[in-house]
């Protein structure tokens, strides 16, 4: 489909995915073509431009375009003189191959994520994204019902990031900085996302416990319902070049890495975009229950 703005968005996925041609991410892109790469945002959920080459500055300046801007992680050291940009080194056995959305730990999680490719490995290291959207439209009417009514406790204390046993001493140096701080939020198993009114399941590896149930029954939920965002025809597949940039809508998708590259270096720069306070389907938002508002990482939503 080609735009009134005049650039291409070539669907990937029945489901999730589109690539954007004909912008150049390095110029100035007038105010109706952020608005268009929203709304093709909206729609698609996670959107990929090739061969884009941009530096430090000009990913942040892109993604500033769609908010104000998180610092890097709220536990996790940033780049070096790059306070909003987070490393994503899979060379120090640090690697996220676990079912997730960015930071829903803390009461706001961002908005929106881009993650840069600078090195990439001749085979493997593929970012994996999830439609939670069409997750939700696809459970059965009973078990819609039940997750309209569930809340999750989100925690960093659970480290999606490092296996039980840490595989180097910078993986377990990682570890103790990802938990340094400890958060604990309440956030609905439905979440109405802000801009569509679009429904959600808002869970993944955060997720580690539904409030009321015991752990076995939490467990249990938890499993199902994330069952249905994994499927295969909800799931993007980015097979990265150096160079790409990938744009995704942190509040209706999932993302995996899968740890498949062996010891070979895979590196992407992560920037995020501050969000809002999550509601579930009554208007209720979400609440912390450990912790404080993480305003060192993020600002106060509009």
């Amino acid at each position: 489909m080609t735009t009134s703005t005049g650039f291409d968005v070539r669907r990937t996925g029945g489901r999730i995915g589109a690539e954007i041609h004909g912008v150049d991410l390095r110029a100035d892109l007038d105010p109706a073509v952020v608005s268009e790469i929203n709304s093709a945002l909206l729609e698609h959920k996670a959107l990929v431009f090739r061969d884009q080459q941009l530096d430090e500055a000009g990913q942040l300046r892109f993604a500033s375009l769609f908010g104000e801007l998180t610092t890097a992680h709220p536990t996790v050291p940033s780049v070096d003189g790059r306070p909003q940009i987070l490393p994503v080194d899979g060379d120090e056995g640090i690697r996220a191959n676990t079912w997730h959305t960015d930071v829903t730990f803390v009461r706001t999680p961002p908005k929106a994520s881009t993650l840069r490719s600078i090195v990439v490995p001749p085979y493997g290291g593929n970012t994996l994204i999830a439609n939670s959207g069409a997750a939700y439209r696809d459970l059965p009417e009973p078990l819609r019902e039940l997750a309209h009514r569930l809340w999750a406790v989100h925690t960093n204390a659970y480290d999606y990031a490092a296996p039980a046993a840490p595989a180097s001493e910078k993986a377990a140096e990682h570890r103790k900085q990802f938990v340094s701080r400890k958060y604990r939020t309440a956030h609905p198993v439905v979440r109405v996302h802000p801009e569509t009114g679009e429904r959600g399941l808002f869970i993944g590896g955060f997720a580690q416990s539904i409030i009321g149930l015991g752990s076995s029954e939490s467990r249990d939920l938890l499993r199902i319902f994330q069952s249905y965002v994994t499927r295969p025809e909800n799931i993007l597949r980015v097979v990265w070049q150096p160079g790409d940039l990938v744009l995704f809508d942190n509040r209706i998708t999932q993302h995996y890495a899968p740890d498949d590259y062996g010891d070979l270096p895979r590196l992407l720069h992560r920037v995020t975009v501050a969000g809002d306070v999550p509601a579930g389907v009554d208007g209720t938002l979400s609440h912390i229950i450990e912790g404080d508002d993480a305003a060192h990482y993020t600002p106060a939503a509009a």
